[in-house]
């Protein structure tokens, strides 16, 4: 996908549906889906790409994984609408890529949910706010002390095309998000049944996963450290278990009212700016303080 603009119908569009606007106990009227669409369905989807066209003949790919489970509890319904909704104004407004493509995943468990993974298209206008708003808040999970982050990542390593890459040798933007621990990894039964793969790899550990999303981009995963997985003594556990599988690439997320200024400096840094100056250009010392947090400063 890659045709339309933000500026022409999106920014509208996002207005009229309000879902910025929905107060606490009115988010969930956003997200109505009892079930997973179809559209969204990895199993229907042999390849999602980012094409550069007219309107987007730079187009940089941009995947935002929110974790839905239960252990997120209100947060995910919150980051969903309100979060991610900021972000993507964010994105085109302060344009720390060229011509974005957005696309967002809902992540849950691979061992006992119903829909463990949902991908939208690549979109640059309206689109993404439709899409988005099609998610399944599913809230499931289990008992494992993990969700299945490793699914967007072997999705997005093996299921999409980005001319960002393939044309300019310039990696896109992943971004998982969530309060658990990293995952152990698929088995092939798993990606059968999720993903309607019949690879017979074997088990694909979560660090395997990883490798092949970080072929084509920069991949990141934010701790909600409000999750409830991430309460007392196990936020460190859950912090430090991140930093080792991905390093420098675990964005602590002290208050997730600050998702979308903590993304846009991860990728203003990313790009090349001076952390200290990305920072700076807030103007909210709360945000200032969420944002240094998130960046180790």
């Amino acid at each position: 996908m890659g045709g339309g603009s933000w500026a022409s119908t999106g920014r509208s569009y996002y207005r009229d549906t309000s879902i910025r606007a929905k107060s606490a106990h009115k988010v969930k009227e956003v997200f109505k889906s009892s079930r997973i669409n179809q559209a969204l369905d990895p199993k229907n989807v042999s390849l999602r790409e980012s094409c550069d066209s007219k309107d987007n003949p730079e187009s940089t790919a941009i995947i935002l994984a929110l974790d839905v489970t239960g252990s997120m509890g209100a947060i995910a319904h919150e980051i969903a609408s309100k979060g991610l909704g900021s972000l993507i104004e964010g994105i085109f407004q302060r344009k720390p890529v060229t011509d974005p493509h957005i696309m967002f995943m809902a992540v849950g468990d691979a061992n006992c949910d119903s829909a463990p993974l949902q991908v939208s298209q690549f979109e640059c206008d309206h689109r993404i706010v439709e899409q988005l708003t099609q998610i399944f808040v599913e809230q499931g999970g289990g008992g494992n002390n993990f969700e299945s982050y490793d699914l967007p990542w072997y999705f997005a390593g093996t299921r999409t095309a980005i001319d960002c890459f393939k044309k300019r040798n310039q990696k896109g933007y992943l971004f998982t998000m969530g309060d658990e621990l990293p995952p152990d990894g698929l088995t092939v039964d798993q990606r059968t049944e999720i993903l309607g793969t019949a690879d017979q790899k074997g088990f694909v550990k979560a660090g395997e996963s990883l490798a092949l999303a970080e072929e084509l981009y920069h991949t990141f995963h934010l701790i909600i450290e409000e999750g409830n997985a991430c309460r007392g003594a196990s936020k460190k556990r859950v912090i430090d278990a991140w930093k080792q599988l991905v390093g420098k690439r675990a964005i602590c997320v002290d208050n997730y009212r600050h998702l979308s200024e903590i993304v846009l400096s991860v990728m203003d840094v990313q790009e090349g700016a001076d952390p200290k100056s990305v920072i700076d250009s807030w103007h909210e010392e709360s945000i200032r303080n969420s944002v240094a947090h998130a960046l180790g400063l």
